[in-house]
């Protein structure tokens, strides 16, 4: 058997961190099984969804190293769903309900009031074809519901029916069908829920295992369920916790925050984002991974939490600084030559632990190459002014920064931050950055001598 999982998104917006935690656990574990990983488009809501956020997520998923084994789209493939719904209708298995939302909502209500559980009393299963007859010639259409296995042979007296699994994160998982109510698998305008949809076609690609968000626990009993109701063996099931804001709220790609697309255009690494979207909400200390096959032999479902798994922008900043102060030169170089940086190793071993992101080093490169707006206090008029004359002749080396400051120390008495900082200040601009030691070569000795007042 090949382990087969997929991923299934809507486009009908960008993907966010949240959503590619699921991705990337199904790449992951696909790749850990030697398996394949299947993307999936739910494009069935065809007002909402879009050819540019497809490729929007394609784009997404290429820039975080996943590469799917097979592109399928739902909306292709509803002739599969016709059949599929047919073949639950003969068997008596899918039933039309003629109620409107409106009147659904009033019956749940009455049974809150009276302390029941608001579950479907099976009244479309009831009616006659007189009756079935009599609300189409009212206009009205039927949704369609899938008549639960809770019962022994009379659908209108339940019992308690436990269907169970062990799930590859949350282990011995049980849930009671007799608490449910049927799922509505058509809706009235004929179109398909998702819940039967991806059944069919997990069915039709041989999808082994879904790996899934922790929302969906409460549904994957209905879907077993339907699963062997269609004569199908039901995958192995995994939920994972779900990533939150850090004050606990859930992420929506319709506000927009966090998109892997903002994300990326923010300069951070793709294996910044892999890593804390993989890692936070485990069991393993969250940190930096270099490569995706590092991550690959790291991952792992039974150190998934319980808990809510609260992602901090903040921490995202700080596991990519970490990564870019590892990463060689042949890992950036083509990036750098796209910004106009032409410096090599000796600029970005100079400058890369000083960059949270790859892109920070724009501003170095400016520094090496000028024009820098230099800044002197006014205590440290007459000290930069002198300077220049102590200045060591010949090449700038590594060596000359110390040979400098000493000749400045032994001249002047100031040590310490009030001998370094205004050097570093009239030189760069800045009040913090690399080594002087190391930058100073870098600027080369016309850009000191044109800085220095």
């Amino acid at each position: 058997m090949t382990v087969t999982v997929r991923f299934a998104p809507s486009p009908t917006g960008h993907i966010h961190i949240g959503n590619i935690r699921p991705a990337l656990y199904n790449w992951l574990f696909a790749k850990k099984m030697g398996g394949r990983f299947i993307l999936r488009f739910d494009d069935t809501d065809l007002v909402r969804s879009k050819q540019e956020y497809a490729d929007s997520i394609e784009t997404d998923l290429h820039w975080l190293g996943i590469e799917p084994d097979l592109k399928e789209r739902q909306s292709d493939r509803i002739a599969n769903y016709d059949a599929a719904a047919q073949k639950l209708k003969d068997a008596g298995l899918l039933y039309p309900c003629y109620e409107t939302p409106d009147e659904l909502e009033r019956r749940r209500s009455r049974q809150r009031a009276l302390g029941r559980p608001p579950v479907y009393d099976r009244a479309g299963l009831k009616q006659t074809a007189e009756e079935r007859a009599a609300f189409e010639a009212e206009g009205r259409k039927p949704h369609w519901r899938f008549v639960l296995p809770n019962h022994d042979g009379n659908p209108f007296e339940t019992r308690r029916t436990d269907v169970a699994w062990s799930d590859l994160c949350r282990g011995d998982q049980t849930i009671d069908l007799a608490s449910m109510s049927d799922p509505v698998l058509i809706r009235a305008d004929g179109s398909y829920l998702y819940t039967f949809t991806s059944i069919v076609d997990d069915i039709d690609m041989d999808v082994t295992h879904i790996i899934r968000g922790e929302d969906h626990v409460s549904n994957t009993g209905v879907q077993i369920a339907i699963f062997e109701a269609m004569g199908a063996k039901p995958p192995v099931f995994g939920h994972h916790n779900l990533l939150t804001t850090i004050d606990g709220e859930g992420l929506s790609k319709r506000k927009g925050a966090l998109s892997i697309g903002s994300l990326r255009e923010a300069g951070l690494e793709p294996m910044a984002v892999a890593s804390l979207a993989v890692l936070t909400g485990t069991s393993q200390a969250v940190e930096p991974v270099a490569s995706m096959d590092a991550l690959i032999e790291k991952f792992d479902l039974t150190s998934v939490s319980r808990s809510s798994a609260k992602f901090d922008p903040e921490e995202l900043k700080s596991l990519n600084a970490r990564l870019v102060h590892d990463l060689p030169l042949e890992a950036v170089e083509s990036r750098l030559a796209a910004m106009g940086i032409s410096g090599g190793a000796d600029f970005w071993d100079t400058v890369r632990g000083n960059c949270e992101t790859v892109d920070d080093a724009r501003a170095y490169w400016l520094v090496v190459t000028g024009p820098v707006e230099s800044r002197i206090e006014d205590e440290d008029q007459e000290f930069v002014s002198g300077a220049k004359a102590l200045l060591p002749e010949g090449d700038i080396t590594l060596e000359t920064w110390g040979e400098w400051t000493s000749a400045l120390k032994a001249e002047t008495g100031r040590k310490g931050r009030g001998l370094f900082m205004p050097l570093r200040r009239v030189l760069t601009g800045m009040d913090h950055g690399p080594d002087m030691k190391a930058l100073l070569p870098l600027i080369g000795r016309q850009n000191i001598l044109d800085r220095l007042p």
